[in-house]
């Protein structure tokens, strides 16, 4: 009997994993508001599929993310938790509280679900993605090797780098339609990350091409960037029409936080700046990424379930990406309320609970802490508050807190106790930092703000000590920020007067704009100049994420003059550290 009741539970595996839908998450990156064909903001965006899927569900025209940046952003959308709950607040928060946490892909692989990871991640190592509940991961986001344990057709491989053969966002599109195919008879979550409009803006000409016309080349390369993103989902959703699961699919788009504009938007080399406008745009919304106004935070978001999710609606009730992982988890039977901090969107979307989901939304992040209940929305940046009311001022442009200071003082009250659950507590972690002063000057209190070639030159001092070569070296935020003179030039950085025993360790943590190799060059009390030999090379990539290089010097004698050699263009440093092992 054993074999016959095998074939028989075999035999009905098909129909039991039918019972569960599929889920896809397509998640953007400093994706703008205004970017969506369906939201007629602007005419020059080109966005079919997405429309397409718009119209098949539901555009969530007041959907948001938890964080104006991107790792805490990624952190709440995986959890379904507020990030602050795990000390996960900002790009620079250790990772050990998320590590700590559950992810929404563990708990829908525990459930049978083949689960998938393609693009950015941006929450640990990207050869790690598996002990986060992703049994595939294809984590392309750039024109260079990364980590996939399957090949661009889907098949199984060892976890280790694959070399791009594909544009990233093609190869992205193209691996999930393979997946697809692969499970198209059993249930499957996809996380389809893509790591665009975010610089470096790299769309090939084929896709530039499709945008004629003047305008900045930053703007067509961010629609350019946003075309190639749309053409995947026309990928994916037809695969999905080819093998009759659209309306067996659940899929949520939701952007990771608004553009940054940098105030002014300047339309500065795609190659010579990395960190500049993403040619993106959040209009009408005020403000960008970084900012808790509502050009930081709220962004496309659109939800489809065809046959179940009636289609052309447009829902203007506030909901959250944390509400993602508590949808899915919920129409794929395992959902424990309490473990999220989202909602059940389906009963809203489908017309039987026509209750706002939500009492109210609350954001922290840095300085900055916000809380939104019906209409009215109280935003805190360092010792400054401001009151809208969204339904007449979606563009908060008027602070009504001195008019309504009792509605303030209960938000104020509302947020403090929300913000007091966090780890850690409060609703604010440090004072304001200058560029978010500058921020809320130009976009909430309509004050000027000097282009950055206008800024006060940065002194040494502000520098550490540190100077350019070729070019100019600034400090912002705890950054120093490389600027060169001509963007096909290699440029270095330089500090003298030290006094470091060998051996020396040097910790670099950067960004930079072009792939090449970078080195260490130093001289020692004796040497009258640099010699060859002293010297050391490492690779650098360009990614949107930090590259950290430690590198141990080989010498016995002391060092007073270093040298940071770099490959053409601009550069970012977070961290400039040379360290004796003397002391």
């Amino acid at each position: 009997m054993r074999p016959v009741l095998h074939l028989i539970l075999f035999a009905l595996c098909p129909a039991l994993f039918a019972a569960k839908p599929n889920i896809i998450l397509i998640y953007t990156d400093d994706h703008g508001h205004a970017d969506l064909g369906i939201h007629g903001v602007v005419n020059d965006i080109k966005t079919p599929h997405l429309d397409a899927l718009a119209r098949s569900g539901v555009v969530a025209t007041n959907g948001y993310s938890t964080a104006p940046q991107c790792v805490p952003s990624r952190g709440g959308v995986m959890t379904g938790r507020f990030q602050g709950r795990f000390d996960l607040d900002n790009n620079g928060s250790a990772l050990d509280g998320f590590n700590k946490e559950t992810t929404i892909a563990t708990r829908l692989q525990n459930a049978g679900y083949a689960t998938a990871q393609f693009g950015k991640w941006h929450l640990g190592p990207t050869e790690a993605i598996t002990k986060h509940g992703f049994k595939h991961v294809f984590s392309q986001n750039a024109q260079r090797p990364f980590s996939a344990n399957i090949t661009l057709d889907g098949k199984d491989r060892p976890m280790a780098d694959l070399p791009p053969t594909e544009y990233h966002l093609e190869g992205c599109s193209k691996a999930a339609a393979s997946i697809i195919e692969r499970y198209r008879d059993q249930p499957f979550f996809l996380y389809v990350a893509y790591r665009a409009p975010h610089t470096p803006l790299d769309a090939p000409k084929r896709y530039m091409d499709r945008f004629p016309g003047e305008m900045p080349e930053r703007r067509r390369a961010a629609l350019a960037m946003l075309s190639a993103i749309d053409d995947g989902v026309g990928l994916i959703t037809s695969t999905l029409k080819k093998h009759n699961l659209t309306e067996k699919t659940l899929i949520f788009l939701i952007g990771d936080n608004g553009a940054p504009l940098k105030i002014h938007k300047v339309d500065s080399p795609l190659q010579g700046d990395p960190g500049g406008w993403d040619g993106s745009l959040n209009t009408p919304l005020n403000g960008e990424k970084g900012m808790l106004s509502e050009g930081g935070i709220s962004t496309p978001f659109l939800i489809a379930y065809p046959g179940t999710i009636p289609g052309g609606q447009t829902y203007a009730h506030p909901v959250t990406a944390l509400d993602f992982a508590a949808t899915a988890s919920a129409v794929a039977s395992i959902g424990d309320r309490s473990a999220f901090d989202g909602i059940n969107l389906l009963p809203h979307l489908t017309g039987e609970n026509k209750a706002p989901p939500h009492d109210a939304l609350f954001w922290r992040w840095m300085a900055q802490s916000a809380v939104r209940e019906g209409n009215w929305k109280l935003l805190r940046g360092g010792e400054r508050e401001y009151l809208y009311n969204l339904s007449t001022d979606r563009e908060e442009k008027h602070n009504l807190a001195a008019q309504h200071p009792e509605i303030a003082t209960r938000l104020r009250s509302k947020l403090k106790t929300w913000a007091d659950t966090l780890n850690p507590p409060g609703m604010a972690l440090g004072p304001m930092a200058s560029t978010w002063n500058d921020y809320f000057d130009h976009y909430l209190e309509g004050k000027t703000i000097a282009p950055r070639a206008e800024q006060p030159t940065t002194t040494a001092s502000e520098t550490k000590g540190w100077e350019a070569r070729s070019g100019k070296l600034t400090a912002k935020d705890g950054l120093l920020i490389l600027t060169p003179d001509k963007a096909d030039k290699p440029t270095f950085i330089t500090k003298s007067k030290l006094k470091l025993a060998g051996p020396v360790t040097a910790q670099i943590t950067l960004k930079t704009a072009a792939t090449g190799q970078g080195a260490i060059a130093w001289r020692l009390n004796d040497d009258k100049d640099f010699l060859p030999a002293n010297r050391l090379t490492f690779p650098l990539q360009t990614t949107p994420d930090w590259q950290t290089h430690t590198l141990q010097i080989p010498t016995t004698g002391r060092i007073i003059h270093v040298r940071v050699h770099l490959p053409p263009g601009a550069a970012e440093f977070r961290t400039l550290d040379f360290t004796s092992a003397l002391k």
